[in-house]
């Protein structure tokens, strides 16, 4: 285990790209359908409690929010999407910085995909890796929530994920994860040290 993420502290919020930090040193997105445990991934991943704020009304996270793990390499936690309560303007305006921000940051180096393991490959987590796809972001989707599931379903379902990969142009992988029992989570820090460069200290 990398203890490198246990130093990610809050840097700052954006609801619009002008409010963005500074497009340098290295940065990972964290995106997934409200409720699917994003913030509990991000929190289990950094060893820390209320890092990311998780919350039982859906949506309730409107902004972009980045993390400093060190002063040149950031988490990046997206609002959740797939929300009931939500006008369709707001909807919209998110929509349009989400995609602008992927499409835009120069030092984006991957996207994690949140899907709960009991519900994955909504609509919305396919448009989700079709613009990582036609940005060429590699992807690497998390399967939350799998101590709901006993291990042959929890197998199944990882299987069926893995399939629709197979027809991305983009680099993807998945992995099973419980932020719950901490399982998965080496694999998931091998993935985010390559991407930031904790493993060969050679970011950008």
């Amino acid at each position: 285990m990398n203890p490198i993420y246990r130093n990610a502290e809050f840097l700052t919020s954006a609801a619009q790209l002008k409010q963005l930090p500074p497009d340098e040193g290295a940065e990972v997105v964290f995106a997934g359908r409200s409720n699917a445990g994003k913030s509990s991934a991000i929190n289990a991943l950094c060893g820390q409690k209320a890092l990311a704020r998780t919350s039982k009304t859906p949506g309730r996270t409107q902004l972009i929010n980045f993390f400093r793990i060190t002063p040149r390499q950031r988490l990046v936690d997206l609002p959740g999407y797939g929300y009931a309560k939500v006008p369709e303007a707001v909807r919209l305006r998110w929509q349009r910085l989400l995609e602008a921000y992927i499409g835009q940051r120069r030092v984006l180096r991957g996207m994690v995909l949140i899907m709960d393991i009991r519900h994955p490959l909504t609509d919305y987590d396919r448009q989700m890796m079709d613009w990582a796809a036609a940005h060429d972001l590699p992807i690497h989707i998390l399967l939350t929530k799998a101590d709901k599931l006993k291990r042959g379903p929890a197998l199944n379902t990882l299987q069926q994920v893995q399939r629709e990969l197979a027809s991305l142009a983009s680099v993807a992988s998945v992995q099973v994860f419980s932020a719950l029992k901490r399982q998965g989570l080496e694999e998931l820090q091998e993935v985010l040290d390559t991407w930031l460069g904790f493993s060969t200290e050679a970011v950008d």
